[in-house]
């Protein structure tokens, strides 16, 4: 004999309405947790590895670079401010590899060459930082390192010390990208008043 809960009713059991609702209930929280989780694409993930690495250069103390042997710039006379550090940038990698947003990047590795954008001083005999950078993105500002060599140390070696072994041949080689290159000579000559 069949109950009339069994067949027809089993609608009307309060449990199975409890068990609907707390499936619902997890449905929609794995709908929040995915929809919030944003993944970066990798090519826009690049792009703001670029931006931050550039603005945090043009934004630091010369001095900050850590580069031997090159003067803060001065305000002359007749100059209101320091001349501004103009930056262009290649990155080469940075760590975690997974990381898919820029919040989740702890280190960064490129290379940077900026030009202290005196007024009407061309490029060519501008005062410029250049090399290969590491930068530490967990403090705020970000660190800024750079290769040099000591009285000890060959440059070669300290950044084969620096550097991980994936990175250290693009290292090695120190050039912008040809639209990097363009882009920062324009950016330089319009803050050199030229």
């Amino acid at each position: 004999m069949i109950s009339r809960l069994g067949v027809s009713g089993w609608y009307r059991s309060r449990f199975v309405w409890i068990e609907v609702c707390l499936l619902a209930a997890s449905i929609g929280v794995a709908a929040v947790v995915t929809s919030t989780s944003t993944r970066t694409d990798p090519a826009v993930l690049h792009q703001e590895i670029l931006a931050r690495m550039r603005t945090t250069l043009e934004q630091a103390d010369p001095a900050h670079h850590h580069h031997a042997g090159h003067p803060a710039p001065q305000v002359t006379a007749g100059e209101q401010a320091a001349p501004k550090v103009i930056c262009g940038v290649h990155v080469y990698g940075h760590e975690p590899a997974g990381a898919s947003t820029l919040a989740e990047v702890r280190t960064i590795y490129g290379f940077h060459l900026c030009g202290v954008a005196e007024q009407k001083r061309h490029w060519d005999g501008a005062v410029k930082l250049v090399g290969p950078v590491i930068m530490d993105m967990t403090i705020d500002p970000p660190g800024i390192e750079v290769v040099e060599a000591t009285a000890d140390v060959r440059f070669v070696d300290r950044l084969r010390e620096m550097f991980p072994d994936k990175y250290e041949e693009l290292a090695l080689r120190e050039a912008l990208p040809t639209s990097e290159m363009a882009d920062l000579r324009r950016r330089y000559d319009a803050a050199a008043g030229l």
